[in-house]
């Protein structure tokens, strides 16, 4: 095999169109970096001109209100906490395990390659069809108090299932197989082992998962508005069975409105639920980054 001449023009030319092919992707990368912070910036600039002056006290702890001055978020923010428990204590538990059994303990036969097809599919079905399930199933069927936390947590939850199992099998799945072979050589069970030793390492990125498909949750407005928690409460909610409406509900509501002095209303709620989606997401990062190992 003959040396290569690193001075040849021929490799030099080559050489150089790899850079510059390498330098056009840098660009691109970061053109559309700036692009995305480009637009963040301008909803938030225009949210903060428009809604910043909204907030305080009064809006933050007032209820809905035809009377623009005098409406406020704390019923639609209570709503909005009351269904994310809600949906929180249903999914994160049976979509843990569920992604612990998948991966774990299920034989390899065609129905469990079923379930997670079915599983992958029901990740990217749009929410507006899990809001016609849940009125179909909770309200019509199982007659569930219409507009309630709980119906609007039990939708949620299904809809978030699918992408903590999907996102927990994943966390399982990067666990070294020497962490298992070890804990099976020093005579753990199968169930010591997995959740012992798999589950605690998994354990960030199954968190991380949740937090975004929580956050995911948070601004859905689809699959609630076929359930009826569109409807016009002014008394906060006390428990998860009473009326309520959530915060991108009353976002929307606010902003189909015929009086102008709702805009403000309007872009102060959605500060609000901007602040909760970024603290959500900060929440994420900061416990990927605090229990993450590195193998």
């Amino acid at each position: 095999m003959s040396n290569l001449n690193w001075n040849s023009p021929e490799i030099v030319k080559r050489l150089a169109r790899r850079h510059a092919a390498e330098r056009r992707f840098k660009l691109l990368g970061l053109g559309a970096i700036a692009l995305s912070l480009g637009f963040l910036a301008l909803l938030l600039v225009m949210m903060m001109r428009n809604g910043v002056g909204g907030l305080d006290w009064r809006f933050l702890s007032g209820s809905d209100s035809t009377d623009p001055s005098v409406a406020g978020i704390w019923g639609a923010a209570k709503g909005s906490l009351l269904t994310m428990l809600v949906t929180l204590l249903l999914s994160f538990p049976m979509g843990v395990l569920a992604a612990i059994y998948l991966e774990e303990f299920a034989p390899r036969a065609r129905w469990i390659e079923w379930v997670e097809v079915s599983i992958n599919n029901l990740a990217a079905v749009p929410s507006i069809i899990f809001g016609l399930l849940g009125l179909a199933v909770f309200i019509n069927t199982l007659n569930m108090p219409r507009s309630s936390p709980l119906v609007g947590g039990l939708t949620l939850a299904l809809m978030t299932m699918p992408v903590i199992v999907i996102s927990g099998r994943n966390a399982i799945k990067a666990v070294p197989p020497s962490i298992r072979n070890a804990a099976l050589a020093v005579g753990a069970s199968k169930v010591q082992t997995v959740f012992h030793h798999v589950l605690p390492l998994a354990l960030p990125g199954i968190l991380t998962g949740t937090i975004i498909g929580m956050a995911r949750a948070l601004g859905e407005t689809a699959p609630l508005l076929m359930i009826g928690m569109r409807a016009f409460v002014v008394t906060p909610p006390s428990g998860i069975t009473d009326p309520s409406s959530v915060l991108p509900m009353q976002i929307f509501l606010w902003s189909d409105e015929i009086d102008k002095a709702f805009v403000r209303n309007t872009s102060a709620a959605i500060i609000v639920l901007l602040v909760f989606l970024l603290a959500m997401n900060g929440l994420a990062i900061y416990l990927r980054n605090k229990f993450e190992v590195r193998w």
